[in-house]
């Protein structure tokens, strides 16, 4: 049986004390991984798909109660998805997350009945906003996923180079332990090799993968990057920063997206102007004879 999953609803407090905790603000993945904790979802529910995937029923709803919450004035978020708590969620109260949920829905559904734009309120703009980057974001880890691993492999090189590799180079071979390649970073004066590793999944990536990678890079280098389509389960993020063993960087599905589109890999971005008229109603008045 699949395992359920809590409705948005049963999310928004948990997303809000969440980003609280973070310190005020907080990364998408930041965010998620805080409330799985909290909500202590187990690894069967963080495995449900989203329709066919690839984000999972978590992210997605997680995805819809930072919406909701932002249209309730509890959050904020900024061009590069940092949210944010408002002061109106700093004061919020567990109390008052129900009224202030109905209050917003209601507001969009009267509103929404209107056609002109000028109707909308902010929130029903972020909604749309909202299904607008699912839309593109799953057409675009559909796209990934129908990729050959040879093709996804030079796709992340791409990608690396991009960022600021100095070089990377498609290494993957049978027997290799699943190191795809091997990347070297430069930062100023500095540079380091670094090994990555890529997974076209749909679901989530467990700890037994990250494992078997830094098992891979053991005695080769210190630095790894696992890259998925998918998404990493709260135990996979522990495993990565795991005291003691060498660090491994995780880009998730959603992640990936960000990437390709910030370093226009793949992604084309056509910018819209939006004109706010306005009428001067007072140098009308002014035209009328004295």
């Amino acid at each position: 049986m699949t395992a359920a999953v809590p409705p948005y609803t049963d999310m928004l407090w948990p997303t809000l004390q969440a980003a609280i905790a973070l310190g005020g603000s907080a990364s998408i993945a930041e965010l998620d991984a805080a409330v799985i904790d909290r909500e202590q979802y187990s690894p069967k529910q963080q495995e449900v798909l989203h329709g066919d995937g690839p984000l999972t029923e978590i992210q997605y709803r997680l995805g819809w109660a930072r919406t909701y919450l932002k249209g309730m004035g509890l959050l904020t978020d900024s061009k590069r998805g940092v949210w944010t708590v408002t002061e109106a969620g700093q004061a919020a109260k567990q109390g008052d997350i129900v009224p202030l949920h109905q209050q917003f829905v209601n507001v969009s559904k009267k509103k929404g009945k209107k056609k002109t734009s000028k109707s909308n309120v902010s929130g029903e703009l972020d909604q749309v906003e909202a299904e607008a980057e699912a839309d593109w974001k799953d057409a675009l880890l559909e796209t990934l996923l129908k990729m050959s691993p040879t093709a996804f492999e030079r796709l992340a090189q791409r990608l690396l180079r991009e960022s600021g590799f100095s070089s990377a180079a498609v290494t993957g071979r049978t027997g290799d332990g699943g190191i795809d390649g091997l990347g070297v970073y430069q930062i100023s004066l500095l540079s380091f090799p670094v090994f990555f590793q890529c997974k076209r999944y749909k679901g989530s990536v467990g700890s037994s993968a990250v494992r078997d990678f830094r098992g891979a890079m053991a005695g080769r280098g210190e630095k790894g990057l696992l890259i998925t389509t998918g998404s990493f389960t709260n135990d996979a993020r522990a495993e990565a920063k795991r005291d003691g063993a060498p660090p491994i960087d995780l880009i998730d599905g959603d992640r990936l997206c960000d990437l390709l589109k910030e370093n226009a890999i793949g992604v084309t971005t056509t910018e819209r102007v939006v004109e706010d008229v306005k009428v001067e109603t007072g140098y009308f008045a002014s035209l009328e004879p004295k």
